[in-house]
C-alpha cells in the first residue's frame, strides 16, 4: 500500500494524485538515483554479453565455411554413391575399382568395325537428357587436357590429339559437372548405367553408337592414365567429368567420374 504524502504537499499541484509517482519523497531521491545507476550498469553488462555471443557465433560460422568437411558440412550435392567392385552378375551396379594399369571393362556387346577419322560434332545421351555440341581441346601449360570454357556449360571437349569417335582406340571426351552458376553438361554422368547408349554425330554424316561397359569413380591422385588413354584395337569412347567432394581450399573436386563405352553400331544421320 502506498504511504500518503504529508498533508497539503505539494502545494503547487494540489490536484495531482501522488500514486502516479510524479513526486517522490525528497528522502527517497538518493536511493532511486542509485537504482537508476545500477540499472545502467546492468544494461551495459547485458549488451556486452550479447555482443560477445554474436562474435562467437560469427567466428564459428566462418570456421565451418572454411573447413566444411571437419564439421560434417561438405556439400552433399557433390557426393557420388560409394564405389564398389565390378560385379559381372549385377549389371545394374556399374561402379568398379581396379589397378590404374588394368585395361578398361570388357565390351558388353560385339564391337563394330572401326571407321576412318571424322571430327565429332555432337554428343547425345538420351537417358540423361544430354544433347551437347563438341569442341576440340588440346593440352594446357601443365600438360593436362584443357577443359571446355565455363562460359558454355553445355559444351563437351574432345581431345584432338587422340582418336576421333569411331576410330580404333579411345576417343576422349570431357565436360564440366557444374559451374558457379549451376549444373553443367555432365552433372548427371554418374547416373549412367551399363548398356546405356551414347551417340556421337560426326562430320561425315555418320552417327557412331557406343554402349556403356562400366563407370568408374577414381581419386585424382591415382588417375588411371593407362586405362583411359591406352591403345585399343577397337573403337572406344571414354567420357570424363569431375566427382567426389568439392574441396573449397583447392577449388577442385577430389575425384573423376569416367564412363567407358564401346562402339557397337553406326547409322546415317
Amino acid at each position: 500500500m502506498t504511504t500518503p504524502p504529508p498533508e497539503g504537499w505539494p502545494p503547487e499541484h494540489p490536484a495531482q494524485p501522488y500514486d502516479q509517482g510524479y513526486y517522490p519523497y525528497p528522502e527517497y531521491e538518493e536511493p532511486y538515483g542509485d537504482r537508476a545507476g545500477g540499472g545502467r550498469i546492468l544494461r551495459s553488462v547485458l549488451i556486452l554479453a550479447g555482443a560477445a555471443g554474436v562474435v562467437t557465433v560469427l567466428v564459428g560460422l566462418l570456421m565451418m565455411a572454411v573447413s566444411p568437411d571437419e564439421y560434417g558440412l561438405a556439400e552433399q550435392r557433390t557426393t557420388l554413391p560409394p564405389r564398389s567392385a565390378v560385379n559381372a552378375t549385377a549389371p545394374a551396379d556399374p561402379y568398379f575399382r581396379a589397378d590404374p594399369t588394368a585395361p578398361p571393362p570388357e565390351p558388353r556387346l560385339p564391337p563394330a568395325p572401326a571407321m576412318q577419322p571424322s571430327t565429332p560434332l555432337r554428343l547425345v545421351i538420351k537417358r540423361l537428357n544430354i544433347n551437347a555440341p563438341i569442341t576440340s581441346v588440346g593440352l594446357d601449360k601443365k600438360g593436362a587436357i584443357e577443359v571446355p570454357s565455363v562460359g558454355n556449360p553445355n559444351l563437351v571437349g574432345w581431345y584432338r590429339s587422340g582418336p576421333t569417335a569411331g576410330e580404333a582406340g579411345p576417343a576422349i571426351m570431357l565436360g564440366h559437372k557444374d559451374t558457379r552458376s549451376g549444373s553443367a553438361v555432365f552433372s548427371r554422368l554418374a547416373e549412367i548405367r551399363n548398356g546405356d547408349e551414347i551417340e556421337v554425330r560426326r562430320q561425315d554424316g555418320i552417327i557412331a553408337v557406343f554402349t556403356v561397359d562400366g563407370l568408374e569413380q577414381a581419386d585424382k591422385t591415382v588417375f588411371p592414365t593407362q586405362r583411359v588413354y591406352g591403345d585399343s584395337p577397337i573403337p572406344r569412347l571414354h567420357v570424363i567429368t569431375c566427382g567426389g567432394t568439392y574441396n573449397h581450399t583447392t577449388g577442385h573436386y577430389t575425384d573423376n567420374v569416367i564412363a567407358y563405352a564401346t562402339m557397337t553400331s553406326t547409322r546415317r544421320a
